[in-house]
């Protein structure tokens, strides 16, 4: 990995085929805001940074070479050979082929488990914008207050501690029961979401279906995008018709051992080309 530490950013040389628009404005996460120029602000561990892409670099503003380190190459999932898995996938079926050059910069974000699961709950019958709308109100009011001005999100711990009522702030309606759900089966270890992590899938999965309004989708979400259980699936109305019409008799499990990547790709296209259902 290739980055240099400048002016209290890190500059990272070896991430040119991340695309930041598609990464982050694809339901992956709902705390990243565009401020202009193609950047992006957001919060992620208690640390709130600044990225863009300028000449095929990635620019990490307001963090450390600790930070890096600890936290954004992480996030990011620089690591990865993308280009490499993207090619794999693009032999497996021409319309993923498609898809997959549609939105070549995907990568899939590694989340805290808790704030995925969190963020999907509210997720449930709910559009981005509102989405975005009660986490930045559940963080407002529950998390740490950084010296950013941003806010962290809030622990399991914390909301463990609250009732419905103090979540009617958050305008989140039938979701407030699902959330404090959570929130007390992660803090008295009902649900360990770091067990998860290495649980097999099924099992996994089942753990956390335990957790009042978590059905399949949300799971598989909170799988993916918190736990990087790339095997995972997440189907929602709009994948559910994407496979039916471009992949008709298709399972999931025919992507393989990344088939959550595959999925970024299909729902990404689909989303963005609505034609295709005609």
């Amino acid at each position: 990995m290739d980055y240099i530490v400048e002016d209290n950013r890190i500059i990272v040389s070896t991430a040119g085929d991340m695309s930041l628009r598609d990464t982050l404005c694809c339901g992956q996460s709902f705390r990243w805001r565009e401020c202009g120029d193609g950047a992006f602000r957001g919060t992620v561990c208690g640390k709130t940074v600044t990225v863009s892409k300028q000449e095929g670099k990635l620019l990490i503003e307001g963090a450390t070479s600790e930070d890096f380190l600890n936290i954004w190459r992480n996030y990011f999932d620089l690591d990865f050979d993308y280009v490499k898995l993207r090619g794999e996938l693009s032999q497996l079926h021409p319309i993923l082929s498609q898809a997959a050059k549609f939105a070549p910069g995907i990568h899939i974000l590694r989340q805290d488990p808790f704030e995925a699961l969190i963020s999907f709950i509210i997720s449930q019958n709910n559009n981005i914008k509102r989405i975005e709308g009660i986490v930045d109100r559940l963080c407002e009011n529950f998390g740490e207050k950084l010296e950013s001005g941003e806010y962290s999100f809030p622990t399991a711990e914390r909301l463990a501690q609250l009732s419905a009522e103090d979540l009617a702030p958050l305008r989140a309606g039938f979701r407030n029961r699902y959330i404090l759900d959570a929130a007390v089966k992660v803090h008295t270890g009902q649900v360990n979401l770091e067990q998860c992590r290495t649980l097999p899938f099924e099992e996994a999965k089942k753990q956390l279906m335990t957790i009042v309004g978590v059905g399949e989708k949300v799971a598989d979400c909170v799988l993916l995008y918190g736990l990087h259980r790339t095997e995972a699936f997440p189907m929602d109305v709009w994948m559910k018709r994407a496979m039916s019409t471009l992949f008709p008799g298709v399972e999931p499990s025919f992507f393989g051992e990344y088939a959550g990547v595959a999925q970024q790709y299909i729902f990404h296209y689909s989303r963005m080309n609505p034609d295709v259902f005609k």
